[in-house]
Order: C-alpha cells, then sequence, then structure tokens
C-alpha cells in the first residue's frame, strides 16, 4: 500500500507542516503586519523540523556515519538558534 511507504509518509508529514505553518503564519493576513514572536517562533521551529526530515529522508543522512549526523544536526541547531536569537534581538 501507497501509505506504508516510508518516503510517502514522510511527504504527507512535510506537506502538512507546510499547510500548518501557513495556517499560523497567515491567520493576521487581512490587517496590518503586526510582529508576533509565538508565531514566529512555531513558524521556524516547523521549517527546522522540516529541514530535518528532509536531511534524514531525502538526502540519506539516516545512513550516513554517525558523525556527519552529528555534524548536520549540530548546524541545523546552530542555525534555529541564530535565527531565534537575532528575531529576538530585533524585537528589542
Amino acid at each position: 500500500m501507497l501509505l506504508k511507504d516510508r518516503l510517502t509518509l514522510t511527504w504527507l508529514l512535510l506537506s502538512a507542516l507546510t499547510a500548518i505553518s501557513w495556517w499560523i503564519g497567515s491567520r493576521h493576513g487581512h490587517h496590518a503586519f503586526v510582529a508576533n514572536a509565538a508565531i514566529t517562533y512555531s513558524v521556524i521551529l516547523m521549517a527546522a523540523l522540516k529541514i530535518r526530515f528532509i536531511l534524514t529522508e531525502f538526502m540519506d543522512l539516516r545512513h550516513a556515519p554517525p558523525l556527519l549526523r552529528r555534524i548536520a544536526d549540530a548546524w541545523l541547531a546552530l542555525l534555529v538558534i541564530g535565527l531565534l536569537a537575532l528575531y529576538s534581538l530585533g524585537m528589542r
């Protein structure tokens, strides 16, 4: 069955995360732009989760040597921390 395929399930999850982040980000789309930290943080964290799924499933990081997996995870963590820090500092 098509739903049992790991890549299909991952694709469905990525599509769901995209739809959720779009819905969260567009909730205030009919009004003037108002920065909202909770919305921004949640969208950035969902994007990080999507990146992790793409690295693991579509770029075969799941089968990579452990050191390479740790480097990729560290890169993603630093990227997310940097983005959240820049956003937080910009809000002040």
